[in-house]
């Protein structure tokens, strides 16, 4: 079982690999922004003086992922599909692993095009990596 040797011990968030379909390279040092709510519909509160709330529409929050900069163009191009008027729509996965990289648990992504792509923040004097940042907006999110 790794370093974790027991099931309900909780899970380290730096063991995690990111798919997406289609691309070749998708090694990322950061991942925010996973998430889901339900917007809240609210209706009478006249005669019974309570006012009810039932479930509305499902929305998923964005997705941020973070990396290293390299010289691999595929971020890139799939972000210029968008700004190109064609977004290419794809799905992918957020996989949980356990310290010796086996799969614990993995949540999947559905209809994801990118809404953001920021890099390049360059520093004379400075010595850290450059980091390349994208964001993907999402249909759909599954818990596998």
């Amino acid at each position: 079982m790794g370093f974790w040797g027991r099931g309900h011990d909780h899970i380290g968030n730096f063991n995690f690999k990111i798919e997406i379909e289609g691309m070749t390279s998708a090694a990322f040092r950061n991942m925010e922004g996973l998430g889901s709510e339900t917007e809240i519909i609210t209706y009478g509160g006249t005669m019974d003086q309570i006012q009810r709330k039932r479930p509305g529409r499902n929305k998923f929050t964005d997705i941020t992922f973070k990396r290293g900069q390299t010289n691999n163009p595929e971020l890139w191009a799939w972000r210029k599909s968008v700004i190109d008027g064609a977004p290419d729509r794809k799905s992918g996965s957020i996989i949980i692993c356990a310290d010796d990289g086996s799969e614990i648990c993995r949540y999947n992504f559905f209809e994801a095009w990118p809404t953001k792509w920021k890099g390049l923040v360059l520093d004379g004097k400075g010595t850290d990596v450059d980091v390349e940042e994208l964001t993907i907006t999402i249909e759909r999110l599954e818990r596998g």
